[in-house]
Order: C-alpha cells, then structure tokens, then sequence
C-alpha cells in the first residue's frame, strides 16, 4: 500500500452496496447488510481473509443491492469510500444478516467493472490522500491561502463554536474538541458532516466533492444551520445556569474513531429518511383502515423512542411485518377449464372425484369473480396423492403455493401468533405463509389437520375454527397483529387419514372428499406414467438403459407391496434402479437364471452390458428377495371354522381372518385378538342368534345335541393379536364362521364379507365400503358379500373391480350363510328357498 506518491488504498476493491446511509472519510459507521452480493462479500472476503488487505472494502452509497443474486446489477454511484472494516457480527433473527462496523478511509471513483457475482469488484482511482487522517496538523501540510484558507478557517472557527456550547466534561465531546486540534484542517468537513444532524442527502453531497473548496463550502450551511437551531433550543428553554451547555443525545453508528452524538434532542438515534421512508411504505401497502390507523399510532411512538431501548425493535419489526403483509396483492386467476382439465390428468391419474370438484370451482369464478375460497379436506389413507394434488391444483389456477404441516402442533399460537407483550413473540403460521408468499389468495395446505394435539398452551384444532369458517376469516386476527385480516380469498385445502380425531366443530366446516386407496391396475399406470420416470431420473438412469415390463410391474404391486398408496411401490421401484445402477457403473448387466435353476458363467466383465436391462421375474427376486404377500386365502380356508372379513384401516382396507374352535367344557365364550367392546358384543349377538336358530339350520354340539353352546367351550380368534381392532361390520363373519365350525361345513374359499348384525338376524349397513372392496380385489376374492343398504356405495368403484367382483347383497343372516357355502345353507324344511341376490355391478 505505500509509495512514492503516499499511503495507497488496492487498486481493485470489492464493493459493498448500500442504499441506506453514507460512510465518509474519517468517519466509523455500522450497516446491516442481507442482499446476497452484500452476504457473499461478508463470507469470501471479510471472514475467509487473513492479511489486513483482505480487511479494506469500498462502500458505494445510494444503490440497491438486488434481491436476488440472479437479477441484474443497477448503476453504480461513481463516487465512493475506501473503509477498513473493524467489526463483523452475523445473526439469524429475524433473518440471516451481517452487521459491520466500518472506518472510512479515503474516497475513490470507479473506473471500470470487473465482475458482479459472487460480489461486486472493481479497478478504483483514489481521489483523497490516505495520509491526511492519519497526520496531525503540525506535520502536515501548511494552511492554504486565499479563498480556500479563509474557507477553512471560518469552518474550524464554526466547529469551535459549536464546541462551546457543549458540556466539555462528556467524554465523547472532549474526543471531539481533541480531534478538533489535532486533524488538518481538511478533512474537518468529512469528519463534522458525519457527526453533526444532517441527512443523507446532504452527506452524499460532501461525499461528491471531490475538490476541498466545494467540500467546505457543502459542510459550511449544515454546521451553521446546527449551531443556529442550538440557539433557538436554548432559547426557547427556561434553563438554569448551570444547565446552559447541555449534552446531546448519543445515537448509534460512532463518531471517529468511537462514537457519534446527534445534536437533535427529539427523535434520538433515528434517521430521518428511514423514518420517511418507512411511512411511505405503510401509506403505499393498501391495507385496511383500521391497520393503518395502529400504523401510524406505533410509527408516532416508534419516532420518539430511542434505539436503545429494547421495545423499539419489537416495534420495528411489526411495522416492516404489517408493510410486508399482502393487504391487497392478489394474483390472477387462470380460468380455462380445458387447460385445467389437461393439467390435472396430467399430474395424477384417477382421483376423478377431486378433479370434478376443481373443475366446479373454476367454472364458477367464471360467472362470478367474488367467490369465496372453498375450503376442503381431502381423507383418505397415505400415499394416495392428497398433498401432491393440492400443489397441482396450486398450478392450475396460477396461484402461489403454500404447505402448512399441521402433525404434532399442540400449542394454538402456532395458528393465531404469539400477543407481542411476550418476549420472542412472533405471527402464526398463517400470517407468516401469507407473508412468504406475497399474496392474498394463494392456496393454503393444511397437511395432517387430523394430528394436532392439544396442551396447556390450548387446542390449536378450536383456534383452527376461525381459520376455516368463510363466514369468519373474513376479518381474522392474529394475536401479533392485532388487527384484522382477510383470509376469504384464500383456497384451504386440509388433509387427513381418518375424520374420527377431528372435533366434529371443525369437521363441519369443512367440505369432505374422500381419496380412497388404488386398485391394482390404477397403480400399474400410475407406475408406468409417473412412478418409474421419476425414478429413472432421480438414478440418472434412461429408458433406453432400464426396461421394467408390465408383468414385472404387476409382480411388484402384487406380491411385494400390499398398501392403499404407492409410496412401497415406489421405494421398490427406486431399488431395482439402484441395482441396476450399480450393473451399469460396474460394466455388466443383471445376472440371469438358466431354466435348469443353475447360474450360467458370467460374460467378461469388461465387456458393457447389453441395453436395455429388462427386469424379468428372475432379476426380480434377486433384487427385492422372496415375496412378501402371497395368495393365501384359499390355504388358510381348509377347516370348518375359519371365515374372511373386510376391516378399514386409517391406512386403507384390509382382509380380515377369524378363527373358531370348540372343545368340552362348560360353555364358554373366549375372545382373543385385541378386541375391543363392540367387536366382543358382535361376537355375544352372533353366539345368541345362532342358539337361537340352531333346530332350523341343524346346528348342534360336540355330542350331537340340539344346543351348539352345551358342554361345550368356543374359543374365537382374529390373527394379528398385536393389532387393535373394534366395530361392528365382523357381525356376519363371525356369525359364518360360527356356523362353519357348528356345522362341520367349509367357508366358500373366494368369499369375503363385512354388515353389521342384529339379534333378529338382519343385516346392517357399514362404513368404508369401497376401500374394503378394494382391499378384497387386492386379495383375489371373487364374491364379496355386502348388506342391502350399502348398494348405493358400489357406484364409486372403478368399473373393473366390479366386473371382477361377484356382489351379494344381503338383508338378512339367511341370506349371508346361503352366499358364504357352497350349495346354500339348509333352512327350514319345506320352506321356499331365498333366491341369491347376485349383482355384476
């Protein structure tokens, strides 16, 4: 840095971009900067460097750092400060960011641009002598003569009556009255414009003359006007003797080289044009009346309050928060339905229901532009596509897009915001999503609204109401605003697994879809379409390098996944691409199985494998192992007393065994299977309807008698002890299953079944029919019996379940057992037989 000609700053700097504030030579200034060439500067500069080069930085005042690293960089401003940065501090609250402090060194003009990213760096031209701030007037330079010498010296003659009329016994005062003596006379306009009460207007003109006369005849005005609006204060003010020379207010930033005082007493340490500027901004963000009265309110007492006091950051950070808030920025719907309906089928196949429904809405907002936003809960069990189809549904309408995961949240400020008398208080999520995403009509995902909880902090399912109510989140308030705000344009869409955990309040305010489970050949083209793409993708692999037939597919979905979803198949799929990534990268393909059950000899492997690979079932076993699921209904319904139910799951339908045994003893009834109350009082009614019509169905004991319960103990079973199970729809399964065992005879192997019963032997209606049904067509049932009053259900199954599915559907027990056997039931003799309701729905 020295030579001939003096102290020299680099001649190329990188430069820090600043719109708000103005380091000048000789002054010590902190800035907080978070834009990202501002960020990057801070990380590859200031903190990885190691010499005090690395530590000298140029500021170039009144220009914007953009937002984004991406967008281009705006005009410089030609005139700029070298400055040593002394200090850095990061944060993450309430974002990341840098604080600096930094000392003012000398200016410089940018001659020429030399890269904008990571940072700004440029080739500088010094315009001030670097050594001047550091020399003391005795040795430097003598006083010039002429105008500028009589310049200078009616400046140092006003600086020293400014001095008089403060109180020398401050310590920062005297710093300044020895600064006073002991810098050259020509750096006192820098220096004193940076301490004195001036506007950065103001000191972006000193900053810009380059030439000592303009300097001085820039800073003479603002010390003067300083001097005379200190008399007019003192004027004014009825003070005793004693208290004449007042001391001013210190505020942040630092006079050189510690700190800065402002020689206004009212508004202490704030900046005026960050004032202004903020209350342009809160005029400017259209919110409503209310909001802006609070605004102004907080901004008046913002004004008077001092920095240093603790709630003036709480008081910032809620006015930039209300200023940030979308009062009436909206993005504008897109309305053509025929491009909607191309898009979702394109995102999803199936979930037709969802797909009619979203329809609807936009058809709608066609005829009538002030809808209020639908608000939805998509049930049903996981992997079924409930959260990708609301971000679709997102991308059709052109709106923004915002997650909210709701699983685990038991503590209601997370919906409505923490009130701002708490220390660390911040909005709730919905006010924060609506923050992140700049608008007031973006589409809201409330993922897994049926896992909240609920703790001392309150029920975040009841603060919940007022979110979702459209006659109420009109003008809903959240405890950190504390004003209104309008959340009807808003598109909710919550997501569940079950209704049974949420409050019913809650429930009603909520249009229901159900998203059942996928049939199997639902799944095949979803794997085809969507699944295995995405996988050859995310391994780097192609289509041209990896064939996974339909057969192997079905084999997959069939044998070694049993679900609702398609999350397994998708995991399974991801690893036959690992497998088969690992083949590619080693140079030989998949090995094969000769059909004698030998290993042939492998080819050289230096040789590329043939492409593509097709996964056939050999390849298949070697990569996911034996299979997990077989058809074992027909094994496992070889005695008499065994029968097949359908249960619903959260997690989509399920088959369901029960198992009976008898054996000597006093006529007892033993359950096991972790039963719950009503399953066991279903198990109660079937053994009293069965004794009740044991002579007409020719039921008897161990013995031969008329009463199957005499003498006799019955033990009923439902495998998978470990597993919960309790309702009503194993009344007909135990009542079969019952009847098997009393009357030696087999259950039909390819019958499932699932109603309600009563002690008369009718047969009742159930919930969850068409994920059982499906759950039956994944076993490989063919005739499922059903009660009479859920025939309305059997429209929303896919239309080849129902083709492959034998339906009977049953009012009575009589009805049940003449299904369940091969060859009826036998009944009362002579009576007319009950014709078999079959259907091919």
């Amino acid at each position: 840095m020295a030579s001939a000609g003096g102290i020299q700053i680099p001649s190329r700097l990188p430069l820090l971009l600043i719109h708000e504030g103005v380091l000048l030579p000789g002054s010590t200034v902190r800035f907080s900067v978070d834009s990202p060439r501002n960020m990057q500067l801070v990380g590859q500069r200031l903190l990885k460097g190691t010499s005090l080069k690395s530590t000298i930085i140029g500021v170039i005042p009144n220009t914007r750092d953009p937002e984004q690293d991406f967008d281009s960089l705006p005009p410089l401003h030609q005139i700029g400060t070298a400055g040593i940065a002394v200090q850095v501090v990061g944060s993450n609250w309430p974002k990341p960011h840098y604080t600096l402090l930094i000392t003012g060194l000398c200016r410089f003009k940018v001659s020429n641009l030399l890269k904008e990213r990571p940072f700004v760096l440029a080739e500088v031209e010094q315009l001030d002598k670097l050594e001047q701030y550091t020399t003391s007037t005795a040795e430097g330079a003598a006083a010039e003569d002429g105008e500028l010498g009589e310049l200078s010296q009616r400046f140092y003659q006003a600086a020293l009556q400014l001095l008089g009329m403060l109180d020398m016994s401050v310590p920062v005062v005297a710093k300044f009255r020895r600064l006073l003596d002991s810098l050259p006379r020509e750096t006192l306009p820098d220096v004193v414009a940076s301490m004195i009460r001036t506007s950065n207007k103001e000191k972006l003109q000193v900053l810009d003359a380059v030439s000592l006369e303009e300097r001085f005849r820039k800073a003479l005005p603002m010390l003067t006007r300083q001097i005379e609006g200190l008399k007019l204060l003192q004027k004014t003010r009825k003070m005793s003797p004693d208290t004449d020379k007042r001391v001013l207010s210190v505020r942040k930033g630092g006079v050189f080289p510690g700190r800065q005082f402002s020689l206004d007493e009212e508004d202490e340490g704030e900046d005026g044009d960050d004032m202004a500027a903020l209350e342009r901004k809160i005029h400017g963000a259209s919110m409503s009346e209310a909001a802006l009265r609070v605004c102004l309110k907080e901004l008046k007492r913002l004004k008077k309050m001092p920095q240093s006091m603790p709630e003036y950051a709480l008081t910032r950070n809620y006015l930039e928060l209300m200023v940030e808030l979308p009062w009436s920025k909206s993005t504008k719907d897109c309305l053509d339905i025929r491009a909607a309906r191309t898009l979702l089928d394109n995102d999803h196949y199936a979930m037709d229901k969802l797909k009619r429904r979203v329809l609807e809405y936009l058809a709608v907002r066609q005829l009538k532009t002030s809808l209020k936003g639908p608000i939805l809960c998509f049930v049903g069990p996981p992997g079924v596509g409930k959260t990708s189809v609301g971000r679709s549904i997102a991308r059709t309408l052109g709106r923004e897009f915002q997650r909210i995961a709701l699983g685990g949240v038991c503590d209601q400020s997370d919906i409505r915001g923490h009130r701002r008398t708490y220390v660390g208080s911040m909005p709730g999520r919905i006010v924060n999503g609506l923050k992140t995403v700049g608008v007031n009509n973006p589409v809201f995902l409330l993922d897994e609204v049926d896992k909240l909880g609920k703790s001392l902090q309150g029920d975040p399912a009841a603060a919940l109401l007022e979110v979702l109510d459209p006659e109420q989140n009109h003008s809903f308030t959240d405890h950190y605003l504390n004003v209104a705000f309008d959340l009807s344009q808003v598109l909710f869409i919550a997501t569940a697994n079950t209704t049974a955990t949420i409050p019913p309040a809650l429930l009603d305010r909520m249009e229901m879809l159900q998203v059942p489970g996928y049939t199997q050949e639902e799944k095949l083209e979803i794997a085809h379409r969507h699944l295995i793409p995405n996988q050859l993708e995310q391994h780097g692999l192609t289509p041209q390098q990896l064939l996974i037939p339909q057969d192997t597919t079905q084999d997959v979905i069939g044998r070694y996944t049993r679900e609702a979803g398609v999350r397994s198949l998708e995991r399974k799929i991801g690893a036959i691409c690992r497998a088969v990534a690992v083949k590619v990268a080693e140079g030989h393909g998949v090995p094969e199985t000769s059909s004698s059950g030998q290993e042939p000899q492998r080819e050289d492997k230096s040789l590329p494998p043939e492409m593509p690979i097709v996964i056939d079932h050999v390849a298949l076993k070697d990569i996911l192992g034996p299979p997990l699921f077989d058809m074992e209904v027909s094994e496992r319904l070889t005695l008499p007393g065994v029968a097949l139910g359908l249960a619903w799951t959260p997690l989509g339908g399920e088959i369901m065994f029960v198992e009976a045994s008898r054996t000597e003893g006093e006529g007892q009834l033993t359950l096991t299977g972790q039963l719950g109350d009503v399953m066991k009082e279903s198990a109660h009614l079937a053994i009293s309807w069965l004794r009740a019509n044991a002579r007409t169905y020719q039921l008897s004991n161990l013995v031969g008698g008329p009463d199957p319960m005499e003498g006799t103990d019955i033990h009923l079973h439902f495998p998978a002890g470990a597993v919960t199970k309790d309702g009503p729809s194993a009344g007909v399964t135990i009542v079969t299953c019952l009847a098997s065992l009393f009357s030696g005879r087999l259950v039909r192997s390819d019958v499932a079944m699932t109603g309600e019963i009563t002690l008369r032997g009718l047969v009742l209606p159930v919930g969850g029919i068409k994920d059982k049904v499906l759950a039956a067509h994944r076993a490989g049932v063919k005739r499922v019996i059903l009660p009479k009053r859920n025939e309305k259900d059997l429209e929303e199954l896919p239309a080849n379940v129902r083709a492959d599915l034998d339906f009977v559907m049953t009012g009575n027990l009589d009805d049940v057992l003449n299904a369940s056997f091969d060859g009826g039931f036998p009944g009362k003799t002579g009576a007319p037989s009950h014709p078999q309701l079959s259907s091919k729905l």
